[in-house]
Parts: structure tokens; C-alpha cells; sequence
């Protein structure tokens, strides 16, 4: 069981230095667009929301 936990944390060492990692540059980029469309998404589900509710309204 012991050498299956450090076969383990070898591979996963070994994959880790594979990895690419973003630039703060790349990383402050794929921040805001991620913040900017929450908010798109955010704003366009108020809107859809407040229609329906209006709508519902009217009916009852």
C-alpha cells in the first residue's frame, strides 16, 4: 500500500511539471471576461425574470 501512495505522488509530480501555467497577465484576462459575462448572464436572467413575473401578474 505504501509504495502504491508514492507511485502516486511521483506521477503526480511528474504530471504537474507538464502543466502550463497562465501568466498573471493571461490569469487578470480570463478574470474579467468570466466577471463581465456572470454579470451579462446575471442582468439577462433579471430581465427574463421580471417579464415573466409581470406577465404573470397580468393573468392573475
Amino acid at each position: 500500500m505504501k509504495e502504491k501512495i508514492i507511485n502516486f505522488v511521483n506521477d503526480v509530480v511528474k504530471e504537474m511539471k507538464k502543466v502550463t501555467w497562465p501568466t498573471k497577465e493571461e490569469l487578470k484576462e480570463s478574470t474579467a471576461i468570466v466577471i463581465i459575462v456572470c454579470l451579462i448572464l446575471a442582468a439577462f436572467t433579471y430581465i427574463i425574470d421580471m417579464g415573466v413575473t409581470a406577465i404573470f401578474r397580468g393573468i392573475f
